[in-house]
């Protein structure tokens, strides 16, 4: 007699926006990635955030010479981040905040029309104390536009 095995599901390593939306708390217009292309869990995540002249943002930012703010370009690269920490099993049930920001250096302006791919990649988790640390970078057409380490605290919600 042949037994059945059950096999586990696939592991997802891409994310529409509909789902970005169910594991980040944040809306438009602070939603900054519109897709992740590239998920491994628990170690790192790719994604990209298509950059338009519609983004409130660019009213004030610069009038006549639109550029985004560096900002939000961190946290951009922070909510790729956050997608990583939502699917990890110590952070369930916690929200991801910022808890310092280093070695960061903007190395080209974002204007309308690129295409932001951002990456992050978890450098250590320390469950006990709910603390984080991870690398991440934001490209347009294969220039790096900004890199740092992004620090995270989990709180309870």
């Amino acid at each position: 007699m042949q037994t059945l095995t059950e096999t586990e599901p696939p592991i997802k390593t891409t994310f529409t926006i509909e789902e970005i939306q169910q594991l980040l708390p944040h809306r438009y217009p602070f939603l900054l990635v519109d897709r992740i292309t590239d998920y491994v869990p628990g170690k790192s995540a790719t994604g990209i955030k298509n950059v338009t002249i519609n983004e409130q943002f660019f009213q004030g930012h610069f009038p006549g010479k639109p550029i985004m703010p560096g900002v939000l370009i961190v946290e951009a690269m922070a909510q790729v981040g956050g997608v990583i920490l939502t699917q990890m099993p110590e952070a369930k049930g916690h929200l991801s905040l910022f808890a310092g920001i280093d070695k960061v250096r903007f190395r080209r302006p974002v204007v309308p029309g690129d295409q932001l791919v951002l990456s992050a990649e978890l450098m250590v988790v320390k469950p006990k104390l709910r603390f984080g640390k991870m690398k991440a970078k934001a490209e347009v057409d294969g220039q790096l536009a900004s890199e740092g380490e992004l620090m995270f605290s989990l709180v309870t919600v």
